[in-house]
C-alpha cells in the first residue's frame, strides 16, 4: 500500500502533460472590431478626401455612415482568416442603397473600392460575393458572373448569392462571414446564402462601405482562425 501515493502521482503527472497540448490550443478569443464608443482602430478612405467624421460617426453604440461621398472605412489592423459576425441595418424610414464588408484588401485605394473581395451588403442582393481589381474568387458555374466596362470599377466577377435571407429595413440583420485560406462562406440571419472558392490567401484590412446612403452596424467582432 505505500506504493499508492506514489501510483497517483505519477497517474496526476501524466494527465497533465496529456492535457497540456489541448490547453496551448485553446480557441482564441473573439476581437471587438468596434468598440461600442469610438472610431479607434479604424481609419478612412473618402472620395474628394473627406475627413472621417464627416462620413462615419458613432452614436448610442451604434456606428453609422451617411453614405457619402463614397469610400470605406477600415480596420488598421490586417488579418487573413477568420470568422467574422457584423450586425447591420438600413435605418428605418429611409430608402436602402448599397454597402459592403470588404476582405483581405490588399491595395491602396483605387477608385472608392480598392483590390479586395466583398460581402455584398447592396440591399436585395446581400450575400453576393464580389472581386475587385484583380482579386481572385470562384464559385458555381450557374452563379458565377462577370461584370465588364462598369463606370467606375471597369471589370470584375463575382459569386450571386443563394437565396435571399435579408430582413425588412429597420430590421437587425446579421452576417457571419468566415474566410479560411481560400474558401469563403456566407450566412445571413443564420441561412447558407453563398460560398466562392480560390482567393488569393494574405492577410490585409477589412472595411466597410459608404455607398450612397445611410447604413447602421452595432456589432463587428472577429475571431482568429489557424495559427
Amino acid at each position: 500500500m505505500r506504493y499508492a501515493p506514489l501510483a497517483a502521482s505519477i497517474l496526476a503527472a501524466l494527465a497533465m502533460a496529456l492535457a497540456a497540448p489541448a490547453m496551448a490550443e485553446e480557441a482564441p478569443e473573439p476581437i471587438q472590431l468596434f468598440d461600442g464608443e469610438s472610431l479607434d482602430g479604424w481609419d478612412s478612405h473618402n472620395i474628394g478626401d473627406a475627413a472621417t467624421e464627416e462620413v462615419w460617426m458613432v452614436e448610442d453604440g451604434v456606428l453609422r455612415t451617411t453614405g457619402e461621398p463614397f469610400g470605406y472605412l477600415y480596420t488598421e489592423d490586417e488579418f487573413e482568416s477568420f470568422e467574422l459576425t457584423v450586425e447591420w441595418r438600413w435605418p428605418e424610414g429611409v430608402e436602402p442603397t448599397n454597402s459592403g464588408v470588404l476582405l483581405r484588401i490588399a491595395d491602396e485605394p483605387i477608385s472608392f473600392l480598392t483590390t479586395c473581395v466583398e460581402a455584398q451588403l447592396m440591399h436585395g442582393s446581400v450575400g453576393d460575393i464580389w472581386a475587385f481589381y484583380g482579386a481572385s474568387a470562384e464559385g458555381a458555374e450557374e452563379r458565377y458572373t462577370e461584370i465588364e466596362g462598369h463606370q467606375a470599377l471597369g471589370d470584375f466577377h463575382g459569386v450571386r448569392k443563394m437565396t435571399d435571407a435579408e430582413a425588412e429595413p429597420g430590421e437587425w440583420n446579421t452576417y457571419e462571414i468566415v474566410l479560411d485560406g481560400e474558401t469563403l462562406t456566407l450566412r445571413l440571419n443564420g441561412e447558407l446564402v453563398n460560398e466562392a472558392s480560390g482567393l488569393d490567401v494574405l492577410a490585409g484590412p477589412i472595411g466597410l462601405q459608404s455607398e450612397g446612403g445611410p447604413i447602421e452596424f452595432r456589432k463587428v467582432e472577429l475571431t482568429p482562425l489557424g495559427g
